[in-house]
């Protein structure tokens, strides 16, 4: 697929402005119904090697089509910094990307579309810089509170509230029992639309199998590299 440079700011200042002026591009409105080949994204990286990406292309008939990586070099790694995250990870996502025999429809991104200080986490950044929807489907909560408690029974949902009460995602239950995972629209889908897809993917264990498959490739990748 088509890609576009990426451009990498100097500095958590210029990072921080570029942010806030992509987040003003964000749209949280659009449907993914009929929507079956989607793209989901894991990255892995350990010190002293290159971050290692994974594009894994998915059909929700089909099964894994096809996964493609993309690799960082250690030295050219943007600083570790939350709230940072698509600096450092978006470049080898978008080398993955870029070796995909065909576009996906969706972008599943693990990590942050909205729920983010700024509005715009990795898969909000993807998604507006590919002009494709996106879904952020991240392991732990990074901004905002949770409108209420969340029930442990599998499909169980919370609102995901900004500190001014805006609503911006949801903590969702994947399975009974086990720990939520924290879903929040990135780009070109609604917030009730974003989850009923996520709610819509195949999920044996707590990631949604496309996210498994995907984070289970990059640790693969990684290990290779060894």
């Amino acid at each position: 697929m088509e890609v576009p440079p990426f451009p990498k700011p100097e500095g958590l200042e210029a990072a921080m402005a570029l942010q806030r002026t992509l987040a003003q591009r964000v749209i949280l409105s659009g449907s993914l119904e009929g929507k079956k080949r989607l793209a989901a994204l894991d990255a892995s990286h350990k010190r002293g090697k290159p971050l290692v990406a994974v594009a894994l292309l998915y059909h929700l008939e089909k099964g894994p089509l096809f996964v493609a990586k993309g690799l960082v070099p250690e030295e050219a790694l943007f600083p570790y910094v939350p709230g940072f995250l698509s600096f450092r990870e978006a470049p080898a996502y978008l080398e993955a990307l870029k070796a995909l025999p065909e576009a996906p429809e969706v972008l599943l991104v693990d990590g942050q579309g909205i729920a983010h200080p700024r509005g715009l986490g990795i898969a909000s950044h993807l998604g507006v810089h590919l002009d494709l929807p996106s879904i952020g489907v991240a392991k732990r909560l990074l901004f905002g509170r949770l409108e209420g408690p969340l029930p442990q029974e599998a499909g169980s949902a919370v609102r995901l509230l900004s500190p001014e009460g805006r609503p911006i995602g949801y903590a969702y239950r994947s399975r009974t029992g086990v720990k939520p995972l924290y879903v929040s629209p990135g780009h070109r889908v609604g917030l009730e639309e974003a989850l009923a897809f996520v709610k819509r993917l195949p999920t044996r264990f707590r990631l949604p199998e496309p996210l498994r498959l995907a984070h289970l490739e990059a640790g693969r990748a990684l290990a290779a590299l060894d």
